[in-house]
């Protein structure tokens, strides 16, 4: 065992990992991983969409190797660039150093400002693992020996259009699931709803895309109500969908909107942005962040968001996103195992099925990602089910780095799901 991981085996809490990833990481460049052995990995993961400017880029690198400022300057112009980068009328930003944080932070304002305590979430959701993130989550998976956890969270069905009895109508889909949210405040709750708060494109649960008018069918519902939409960019958000956050995709403005992991390409930093009138609602004592919003997390946050524009990296997303999922779906021809390839710029869900009933091929999803392990590739592999194999690359992948992907996966479709009869 190399000695790397003996340590971790030995003194890092890893249980809650299914597997680490076998391999002990010397250097990263792009969408390039070298291990202690030398040998290189094409990274089709980006350690669940945080890189998304590519590993150690050198933008990011030399603007967090700066002095720390007892001014903290790097913080002040983050937030008023991320006011102008997020969509609408957010313009206030709270700072903390992970996704869960933010959410957590994001729940209480969204409390304070209504005055109202109870929140709805989507059925195959995933907001986090601390108690408030999983008390909101759809998940079972991931809430398994944690509760009870808190009350108030009703959860309304997920547009997954491909699982529900609407597949080939995608309006009709976004229509009944917005209803179906009107029952969940009506059946489900006191009707004393804070926020309703959902992923624009669902990663954990399985790189769901919601059909185009789903947000803005939900959102009637909401306003109705007076509920919030608080959304949450954790995964999805700074490029990730091929717009710098992907509730642009529905032309929908949320009241608050979370990110986390792709906001400073691998520095530990969180933030949720919202309007003045609700930011306002924090009175003090009521909510800190001792380590959040350092200034050298501040910093490279700036230097990966202006990288991203500069070089147009949430286009270039988009347009190589398009070009995998025809390539993915190329594969599908000739590949019943894959059931649907769905996916907005490089937030790509490959699912996998037995059968025509949708039988979900988990097995198989597991042993696709070893294989391709094998072969010098690094995937993800989620879904409610666990058989959906997860593309999410850093940004920076080229089309060429695409068409080796590609070949490695069609590679390993033919070992593990269409094996030789011997």
């Amino acid at each position: 065992m190399n000695d790397t991981m003996r340590k971790y085996s030995d003194y890092v809490m890893t249980g809650f990992v299914k597997q680490v990833v076998p391999i002990v990481v010397a250097k990263g460049s792009g969408a390039v991983i070298t291990d202690s052995d030398g040998r290189e990995y094409l990274d089709c993961f980006a350690g669940i969409s945080v890189v998304n400017a590519g590993h150690c880029n050198p933008e990011v690198v030399a603007a967090a190797c700066s002095s720390y400022s007892y001014y903290v300057q790097p913080v002040a112009d983050l937030a008023e660039k991320l006011a102008s980068v997020t969509p609408g009328r957010l313009q206030k930003t709270f700072f903390g150093n992970g996704g869960a944080e933010a959410i957590e932070g994001a729940l209480k304002l969204a409390r304070l400002y209504t005055g109202k305590s109870e929140f709805i979430a989507l059925q195959g959701s995933f907001h986090g693992r601390s108690m408030g993130a999983l008390s909101i989550t759809g998940n079972q998976g991931r809430k398994k020996r944690g509760g009870p956890y808190l009350p108030g969270v009703a959860f309304a069905p997920a547009p997954y259009a491909y699982r529900l009895q609407w597949p080939k109508d995608p309006e009709k889909c976004a229509r009944e699931c917005a209803k179906a949210l009107e029952d969940t405040i009506l059946y489900a709750t006191s009707g004393n709803v804070a926020a309703f708060i959902a992923e624009p494109v669902m990663g954990e649960g399985g790189i769901i895309v919601p059909p185009a008018n789903y947000f803005k069918e939900v959102k009637k519902v909401l306003d109705k109500h007076g509920i919030l939409f608080i959304a949450d960019e954790v995964q999805s958000g700074f490029g990730r969908t091929g717009k710098m956050f992907a509730i642009e995709h529905y032309g929908v403005e949320p009241d608050i909107l979370c990110s986390a992991k792709g906001i400073a390409d691998g520095f530990p930093l969180s933030m949720f942005t919202t309007r003045p009138e609700i930011a306002d609602a924090y009175q003090p004592g009521d909510h800190l962040s001792t380590f959040g919003g350092n200034p050298v997390c501040c910093a490279a946050s700036l230097a990966n968001i202006n990288f991203m524009e500069r070089v147009k990296l949430p286009s270039h997303a988009a347009e190589v996103g398009v070009y995998a999922m025809s390539k993915f779906r190329e594969l599908q021809q000739d590949n019943p195992i894959i059931g649907e390839v769905r996916g907005k710029g490089l937030m790509i869900g490959i699912e996998l099925v037995k059968d025509e009933k949708l039988t979900p091929a988990a097995a198989e999803a597991d042993a696709i990602k070893q294989a391709l392990l094998r072969l010098g590739v690094l995937i993800g592999v989620g879904g409610t089910y666990g058989n959906v194999l997860r593309f999410q690359p850093p940004l920076v992948i080229t089309q060429p780095q695409v068409d080796q992907a590609v070949a490695a996966l069609a590679h390993a479709l033919r070992e593990v799901a269409q094996p030789a009869v011997v």
